[in-house]
């Protein structure tokens, strides 16, 4: 999403820090040296986004080699993947968004969390918005200080910084740090059909 985003596009120290020219061959290089950043945005093209006309099969294989890719780096036992999608195929939703500001909310959309302490069989009933990635990282790497254009000086279209809004959850909650930590799943690319 974020090559997307116009206050991006047009930063040159933004783009240049968040962006990869060889993606995806970057990412999987650093996964195998153990050296990915403490935060990687990662956007299929077209062509492996699972949208139409593409294949889904296609998009799932790719989706399948990055998180193979992470959980066979040295930097598994403290990865945090949260897969989601932008939206999900259908026409009809029986839940009406929650209206939290201008923009409000929109329909739901599948999001799963993959990490060696991902608390196993959950599911999650928390209001999360796209907002509550934002909130995770920059509680945990920010210490809870929220990115706000009227703090910090960076454009921002949003009508409110969302991650304060009451209602969106917090996605610690999916995390057990008392368990034992899991050992990476690998799956195939291409399963049998």
């Amino acid at each position: 999403m974020l090559p997307y985003f116009k206050a991006y596009q047009e930063d040159a120290t933004l783009a240049a820090n968040a962006f990869s020219p060889q993606f995806p061959t970057d990412f999987l290089i650093d996964c195998a040296a153990g050296t990915l950043p403490k935060v990687s945005w990662i956007v299929p093209n077209q062509d492996e986004s699972e949208h139409p006309p593409a294949n889904i099969r296609t998009g799932e294989a790719w989706v399948t080699r990055l998180i193979d890719a992470v959980m066979r780096s040295p930097d598994w036992s403290s990865s945090a993947i949260f897969l989601a999608w932008d939206d999900w195929g259908g026409f009809y939703d029986n839940v009406r968004p929650p209206r939290v500001d201008a923009a409000g909310y929109g329909l739901r959309v599948p999001g799963l969390v993959i990490s060696p302490y991902a608390r196993r069989g959950v599911v999650d009933h928390q209001v999360l918005s796209f907002d509550a990635y934002n909130k995770f990282i920059e509680d945990d790497f920010l210490g809870g200080q929220r990115l706000d254009p009227r703090t910090d000086g960076r454009p921002d279209s949003r009508p409110t910084v969302r991650e304060d809004v009451p209602i969106l959850g917090n996605l610690a909650s999916a995390f057990d740090f008392n368990q034992p930590p899991r050992r990476p799943l690998i799956l195939p690319q291409y399963p049998p059909r």
